[in-house]
């Protein structure tokens, strides 16, 4: 893995604090992505797919570190990949195809000795991506059925020969088998740490249309948390017929949304929709676990196609159409015949094959034609011999007699592959909107077909008695982002260009201009519909473009790039009847610096919670005590204290008496820069009065702090008040005991404390606690058990219960008095007011008035 420095698309971080009022974990991760550009850094990957049909051949795995791992067992002039380029090796000392073929065992790799490596391997791979075909023998469904859940030991055998294989620190990242199926992705030490959000899921279609003798094994990545990846490795339904074609694919909705014209069309249309159409399936029933985005959980299942590159690999079990097989076998024979030594065993079936027929091949050219009947297909491509011709069928045919001119060498094995190319069902599929044609594509062919030669042959095509044609059954297919996006542009054009056409059609428009000279005629049907922009004929491929990475901006918003450097088969691995394909990748993608981004965080979590505190209403209580009056330590007359504490602190009444009433004020400003709103929560009342704000001896009531004495009394507040930022209201608290009950109920030991809860709509709430002192009062207590008991001092001289919070108590309970206290000090109050009383009447009986006053009437 590599940093490189390139563009980015990314916009300038934005102030988190506009995006987001509160730190919920949505807008958290917002916040983040929104800052991405500072703790992504670009880096560059190549990643290596391979894919292998083993046909459940013994020794397989023994090739497995050469041609994967290492890039051996090319064939230069059989592959398309110039060995000598970069290399400095002139290939001459590696094993010959004769020798390679004579000591070909179950027991020894069968790449040739010396081989060098062509493909990038190594550790030049940050994540290398195997998938297999065929590991268990699945001939029956009888044996199907019994190892399709039981055998482990095919995993088991792969997963050793990979990791024995590959560079030491290579990580595993996903493993799947679904019966013959079987994928693996490792990673290298510095690109595993990376990977997140790993989900595999298995679909089978073969056998009732769910077990996996076919089917796929798909894996879904998340690389440097920006970038998806989706692997998808299949086995489609085999066989030439087209019946198995047509399983192997479906039918674009919109494409064929017009109702069957033939009885053809009907027969087609149905047989589409009855028959399991594996890649279907595939898309339908592969759903992926939901991506965990810096612990934010996404609400639905992806899908294939929601990734930002897809790779679909695997054993597609396309063939060669319109071809008759033993003419393809014996086309690319005459390029694989050379390669065999004079009376070896495999030049001699060869020639043996080639003397059959001594007549000339044409293979003619064919377009993709939806409609061309079986008839014509067959007259295009069908191959005639000339009994006359003394050609001899052991050289390459007349380029004369190509009517396809290909731009090579016509006597090259490229201009044989761009003859037999556009016969491939494959591309047929993809113009007919059937398969693969919503964007995926392939690197070019260079290379032989990968399928059916003769176990440990290099290039003896089938030589059994079915005599199969060669095909390229394995394929590796690609899409970007970009590329679904575009086939979706276009076909929603088309789409409204349809509708359009038959808008016009329904107001008679479409043959207004015929009896009109006009320049050209155009049909809908025929001139409307183009091949996608994706998909192109095999000798259309620009070599110059290739070395270019291709960029496109990815689902989080970042910029990608990826480049297909290599695409071959290895055609000199003898152990199966398939030949291995792989393909490598070089990838630009932005990924995120766990330490970077983990600072961001931090900052964004801190300006968030600053924006989202400044954008909630916030006040600030203060107590003023200055209600409190004590006797001053150097005069008889009462000072005045003054106090202002914060209402943290609480409300402190200090000493309360029976009858006595004290009153203590809050103000409450608004300190933020919003309204807010303010009121007392109301709680229940034990005594079922209903609810309170407060108990019994402590009254509340906003009274706003602008008014004069006087007009407070009248303008007392509801209990709700909303202030302006800067202002402010005061709350008056007073505490009276006027209750018998409750003053019992105190001089037994109840507390008068309380706390006041202040909420702010939409804020946090407030805690004001209310404390004070209960004085003990002779008020209701019994005369015979208590107030005669009482000693010198009365009440409130009584001693504390000890080790309790519980009411004083006098420890003697002896009988102090006959009669209270307080009953003596009543009679001697009443005697000294009667005394009183007695002198202001004898006062006033001798007092005269004024003369002036004394005609006053009263």
């Amino acid at each position: 893995m590599a940093s490189s420095t390139r563009a980015s698309l990314d916009n300038p971080p934005s102030d988190p604090a506009h995006q987001a009022t509160t730190s919920s974990p949505h807008s958290l991760s917002k916040a983040v992505h929104a800052r991405r550009a500072e703790y992504t850094r670009p880096l560059k990957i190549k990643i290596k797919i391979g894919t292998w049909n083993v046909a459940a051949c013994p020794g397989t795995e023994r090739d497995l570190e050469a041609w994967f791992v290492q890039g051996k067992g090319i064939h230069e002039q059989l592959s398309g990949v110039k060995i000598s380029d970069g290399f400095g090796e002139d290939g001459d000392h590696i094993e010959s195809v004769a020798a390679q073929e004579a000591r070909q065992t179950k027991k020894e790799s069968t790449v040739p000795k010396g081989d060098i490596s062509v493909v990038p391997g190594g550790e030049e791979i940050g994540l290398y991506v195997l998938g297999l075909q065929e590991v268990v023998d699945l001939s029956s469904a009888r044996e199907y059925v019994g190892r399709v859940y039981t055998d482990t030991g095919p995993t088991t055998k792969w997963r050793k020969a990979l990791v024995d294989a590959l560079p030491p620190g290579y990580v595993m990242i996903a493993e799947q088998q679904l019966s013959g199926l079987l994928l693996f992705i490792f990673a290298s030490p510095d690109v595993a740490p990376t990977i997140s959000s790993v989900s595999t899921v298995s679909v089978g279609t073969g056998i009732m249309g769910y077990l996996g003798n076919k089917g796929a094994v798909t894996t879904r990545i998340v690389l440097g948390e920006t970038t998806r990846m989706v692997f998808v490795n299949s086995h489609l339904a085999s066989g030439h017929d087209p019946a198995h074609l047509e399983r192997r694919c479906w039918y674009d909705s919109i494409s064929k949304s017009r109702f069957p014209k033939s009885v053809g069309e009907i027969r087609e249309m149905l047989l589409i929709n009855f028959l399991c159409r594996d890649v279907t399936q595939i898309l339908q029933r592969t759903h992926f676990e939901p991506i965990s985005w810096a612990g934010v959980l996404e609400d639905v299942q992806e899908e294939i196609g929601q990734e930002d590159f897809a790779f679909w690999f695997g054993d597609l079990n396309f063939r060669l159409d319109g071809l008759p097989g033993d003419d393809i076998r014996r086309l690319l024979m005459l390029h694989t015949k050379g390669e065999y030594d004079v009376g070896q065993k495999s030049r001699v079936k060869t020639d043996g094959e080639l003397a059959e027929n001594d007549g000339p091949i044409v293979i003619h050219s064919i377009e993709s034609d939806d409609e061309s009947s079986d008839g014509e297909l067959e007259a295009r491509s069908s191959s005639n011999f000339d009994q006359g011709d003394d050609t001899s069928s052991n050289y390459l045919p007349d380029p004369d007699d190509f009517i396809q001119d290909p731009s090579q060498d016509p006597a090259s094995l490229q201009a044989t592959l761009d003859s037999l190319l556009p016969h491939d069902q494959l591309k047929h599929m993809q113009k007919k909107k059937k398969a693969f044609h919503d964007g995926w594509r392939e690197g070019p062919i260079t290379f032989l077909p990968t399928y059916k030669y003769d176990v440990g042959s290099m290039g003896m095509f089938d030589s059994s008695e079915k005599k199969r044609a060669p095909s390229w059954c394995d394929r590796i297919l690609f899409r970007t982002r970009r590329d679904r996006l575009e086939y979706e542009a276009k076909k929603q054009e088309e789409e409204n260009a349809r509708i359009k056409d038959e808008e016009m059609k329904a107001r008679g428009l479409d043959h207004a201009g015929d009896d009109e000279d006009v320049l050209f005629d155009y049909n809908p049907d025929d001139d409307g519909v183009e091949e996608p922009a994706t998909v192109k004929d095999y000798d259309e491929y620009d070599e110059d473009e290739a070395d270019q990475l291709e960029a496109f901006v990815t689902k989080e918003g970042y910029m990608d790039k990826i480049q297909l450097d290599v695409y071959t088969s290895h055609q000199r691995v003898l152990s199966s009847d398939h030949k291995p394909l792989d393909a490598v990748f070089t990838l630009e993608y932005d990924a995120v610096v766990p330490e970077l981004k983990q600072k961001i965080q931090h900052e964004v979590a801190r300006d968030l919670d600053r924006a989202e505190n400044e954008g909630r209403p916030g006040i600030t209580v203060v107590v003023d005590n200055s209600q409190d009056i004590e006797e001053s330590p150097t005069s008889k007359r009462p000072a005045l204290k003054r106090v202002s504490t914060s209402g943290s602190g609480g409300v402190d009444f200090g000493n309360v008496a029976y009858l006595q009433r004290k009153i203590r004020s809050l103000t409450i400003a608004n300190t933020s820069t919003v309204p807010a709103t303010i009121s007392f929560v109301e709680r229940p009342s034990l005594s079922g009065e209903g609810n309170r704000i407060a108990p019994p001896w402590l009254s509340v009531s906003f009274i706003e702090s602008a008014t004069d004495e006087d007009e407070r009394v009248l303008q007392q507040l509801n209990r709700e008040v909303t202030l302006e930022p800067g202002d402010a209201v005061n709350a008056t608290l007073e505490v009276f005991i006027d209750d018998i009950t409750l003053v019992r109920a105190l001089n037994d030991g109840s507390l008068l404390d309380d706390v006041l809860i202040l909420r702010v709509t939409d804020g946090r709430d407030h805690f004001i606690p209310v404390r004070s002192v209960w004085l003990q009062s002779s008020f209701g207590r019994s005369v015979d058990e208590e107030l005669i008991r009482i000693s010198e001092g009365g009440v409130r001289a009584l001693l504390p219960r000890p080790g309790s919070n519980g009411p004083p108590v006098n420890r003697g309970r002896e009988v102090c008095w006959s009669a209270p206290r307080e009953i003596f000090k009543l009679t001697e109050a009443v005697e000294i007011l009667t005394e009183r009383v007695l002198a202001d009447a004898n006062m006033l009986e001798s007092a005269q008035l004024p003369k002036k006053f004394s005609k006053l009437a009263f």
